[in-house]
């Protein structure tokens, strides 16, 4: 439970947070340009707010709605989620969104997701001067990879170190090295020593998707970096650095490999095999109801050698627009995989987006999360579809083109089968939540 509090905390903080900078831009824009901006609201207030205020001699009334699903800017004389369709039975006003010239329109439209982008290059410029970047490369991973089962149908084994896709240099794991991966024609890696070149097979992806294990893990060995006090590893004298390669004569190169021979071995004594300062030890430990000896061991970034890229205050803004751009393009990449049966069975809702926070409070991590859902919030909205950001931009620029506005009865039937089209998605990805929440 104290899990789930901490991470609707941060889902709720963070989208918040996005959503003020978004709808900011469309008011800032507004406001440039002298059109009214009615209300400016946190969540939506269907039928009741928890706050309203309006400032005096402000047109704007700021307030934070009941229901957490965004937020908006009602401006004045535009056909959006409120269809105020009595407003736009009136005359044209000239402080109406409606009688601006279609650029300026168009630039009002543009800032949401405007601002959601600069949002996004910010953060992960003060991540890179805060934190720095840490990464581990993966060919200093000397033991490589565990690959999941649709990753050894294309041809990788446990072990395998990624050098290569193509022709281009696999540096660090993440989602830009298995798109690298899942698109080249041939993939290097180091198997026992020597390089071996496989031939990729088209899917890749797709069966990744399929499956939903993943494509790899870094394969860690089993190497003790704190006791339990009163449990069995503190008992049988084991101390941080001890590394563990055998259980009951079975060798256990890695910390999976120990926890499967462990887990077959529950309420059991097994002999352990173990060096300790390059001398191999042999112990009788007992295991104990849930397959564990009650140790903690040490992570990859413990275990192989890291790298550090420091940025000074200066530095940290290319380099986080870099990041930033870098994310949109990871996206953007994946995004395709969306229109695929495994792809769309992939879909999750706010209780998916939830779970990639941290488990504790962490606030390199809720950053670098917030940052990453500017980018999918500021791609998403600038998709052509009628009730997005990117619906508008569309008849606007259409309008720019031809020089032929949209009727309003037009515009009207569009946003509404915009937003019927965005409430069934909504429907869809919180239903994919709920089912394998049910049947995980």
């Amino acid at each position: 439970m104290e899990t789930f509090l901490i991470k609707a905390l941060q889902l709720i903080l963070s989208l918040s947070i996005l959503v003020i900078v978004h709808e900011f831009g469309h008011y800032i824009f507004a406001r440039m340009f002298k059109i009214k901006v009615e209300k400016f609201y946190l969540f939506w207030d269907p039928w009741f707010a928890l706050f309203r205020y309006k400032p005096k001699n402000s047109d704007t009334e700021f307030g934070i709605g009941w229901l957490p699903l965004g937020g908006y800017v009602k401006i004045a004389g535009m056909i959006d989620e409120s269809m105020d369709k009595e407003q736009m039975a009136q005359p044209v006003q000239p402080w109406e969104f409606r009688s601006k010239p279609a650029g300026q329109r168009l630039m009002v439209m543009v800032a949401g997701v405007l601002f959601n982008l600069l949002l996004a290059f910010f953060i992960y410029s003060m991540v890179l001067f805060t934190w720095n970047d840490t990464y581990l490369p993966l060919k200093n991973v000397t033991q490589g990879m565990e690959f999941s089962q649709a990753a050894h149908k294309a041809g990788f084994q446990d072990g395998d170190v990624l050098l290569k896709a193509d022709n281009k240099e696999l540096q660090r794991f993440g989602v830009r090295t298995l798109l690298d991966v899942a698109g080249a024609e041939k993939v290097t890696v180091l198997r026992n020593g020597k390089e071996v070149v496989l031939t990729m097979q088209e899917g890749l992806m797709e069966n990744l998707l399929k499956d939903k294990e993943g494509f790899a893990a870094f394969r860690v060995p089993a190497v003790v970096h704190e006791t339990i006090e009163g449990r069995a590893a503190a008992r049988a004298g084991l101390t941080p650095g001890d590394s563990i390669v055998g259980v009951n004569g079975v060798a256990t190169p890695t910390f999976s490999e120990m926890r499967a021979v462990l887990d077959n071995n529950r309420n059991q004594q097994v002999t352990l095999d173990y060096y300790r300062n390059g001398s191999l030890q042999v112990i009788s430990i007992d295991v104990d109801s849930a397959g564990t000896l009650g140790f903690y061991a040490k992570g990859m970034y413990q275990v192989y050698q890291t790298v550090t890229l420091k940025y000074g205050f200066f530095e940290s803004f290319p380099a986080g627009i870099r990041l930033g751009i870098n994310k949109l393009k990871e996206y953007v990449a994946q995004f395709k995989y969306v229109f695929t049966k495994a792809g769309a069975s992939s879909l999750g809702g706010f209780g998916a987006i939830g779970n990639l926070f941290p488990a504790q409070w962490n606030w390199q991590g809720f950053w670098e999360m917030t940052a990453f859902l500017s980018v999918i919030l500021a791609f998403m909205n600038i998709l052509p579809i009628p009730a997005l950001d990117g619906g508008h931009v569309m008849f606007l620029l259409y309008e720019v083109i031809t020089r032929r506005k949209p009727s309003e009865k037009f515009l009207e039937y569009a946003q509404v089968a915009g937003m019927v089209l965005l409430l069934g998605l909504v429907l869809y990805a919180n239903g994919m939540d709920v089912v394998r929440a049910i049947f995980k």
